[in-house]
C-alpha cells in the first residue's frame, strides 16, 4: 500500500548553521553578520516557496532485488544489497520540496543575485534531507504501530547514486513507486524534477546489519562520509 505524506514546512526548516555548513562554513567558524543575514534571507524565501511532500510503499525483498538491479550498472561491492537481504522490512520512498523553490533559485541566478540564490539552493538541499528524514520517521512509526519495530531494530535509508547503487536505479524505482502522484518525474538522465527531491529505499532490521566500513572503492569519491554519523546514530539508538 502506498502512503502519501503531507509534510509541514515548519518541520523541514533548516537552521542557519546547517545552511552555512552546506556552504562550506564549518559550525565552529563565526561568519560575519552579512553572511548570516544572507542565510536568514534564504530561509525566509524558502519558507514562502517550499511545498514538501513525500511517499513510501513497502516492497518485498524479491521485488527490491529487481529494482536494485536497475540497468546493471551497480558497483559489485555495494553494501546495499546484503543489508537489504538481511532486513526485516523494506520500503521505497520519494520526497520533494516542490517546484517553486527550484524556480526561485533559477530566478535569482538569472537576475544575478548569486549570493541569495546560492544560499537558497543550500537551504533547499538541507530541507530536502530533513523531508527525507520525516518520511523515514513516518515509516518507523508505521512499523511500530504494526508491532514490527523494537529496541533491537535499526532503520536507515539509501539512495541511487550513493553506496555503489547506480543513479540509473531511479528508473525501476520510479516504475514501481509512481512518484508522479506527488509531482516528481524522472528525465532521460535519471535526474529527478523538481531538483530538490530524494528517492531510495528505507531498510529496517537488526541494528548490526548496518555496520560497515567506508572502505569500498566508491567511498574514495565521497566528499562527506555522512554515512558514518547516520550509522553511529542507528547503532546507539
Amino acid at each position: 500500500m502506498k502512503h502519501i505524506l503531507k509534510i509541514s514546512v515548519t518541520d523541514v526548516i533548516p537552521e542557519v548553521s546547517a545552511v552555512l555548513e552546506a556552504q562550506g562554513i564549518p559550525a565552529w567558524r563565526q561568519p560575519n553578520e552579512q553572511i548570516q543575514q544572507l542565510a536568514r534571507d534564504a530561509i525566509s524565501i524558502y519558507k514562502q516557496h517550499a511545498q514538501p511532500a513525500g511517499m513510501y510503499a513497502e516492497i518485498s525483498p524479491g521485488e527490491f532485488g529487481n529494482v536494485f538491479e536497475g540497468e546493471g550498472l551497480n558497483d559489485d561491492a555495494s553494501p546495499v544489497k546484503p543489508i537489504a537481504g538481511a532486513s526485516q522490512t523494506l520500503a521505497l520512498y520519494t520526497v520533494t520540496i516542490g517546484k517553486n523553490v527550484s524556480d526561485e533559485v533559477s530566478r535569482l541566478f538569472q537576475s544575478n543575485d548569486f549570493a541569495v540564490g546560492s544560499m537558497l539552493d543550500s537551504t533547499a538541499s538541507e530541507g530536502a534531507e530533513m523531508a527525507a528524514q520525516a518520511v523515514q520517521n513516518a515509516y518507523r512509526q508505521f512499523l511500530n504501530e504494526s508491532h514490527r519495530y523494537d529496541h533491537n531494530t535499526g532503520i536507515l535509508r539509501f539512495s541511487p547514486g550513493y553506496c555503489g547503487w547506480d543513479i540509473s536505479g531511479q528508473k525501476r524505482l520510479f516504475a514501481h513507486l509512481s512518484p508522479a502522484d506527488i509531482g516528481i518525474t524522472l528525465n532521460n538522465s535519471f535526474l529527478m524534477q523538481p531538483l530538490k527531491s530524494i528517492s531510495g529505499v528505507i531498510i529496517s532490521g537488526k541494528k548490526e546489519i548496518f555496520s560497515f566500513d567506508d572502505t569500498f572503492p566508491f567511498c574514495r569519491d565521497c566528499t562527506t562520509h555522512t554515512c558514518r554519523e547516520r550509522i553511529k546514530a542507528v547503532l546507539e539508538q
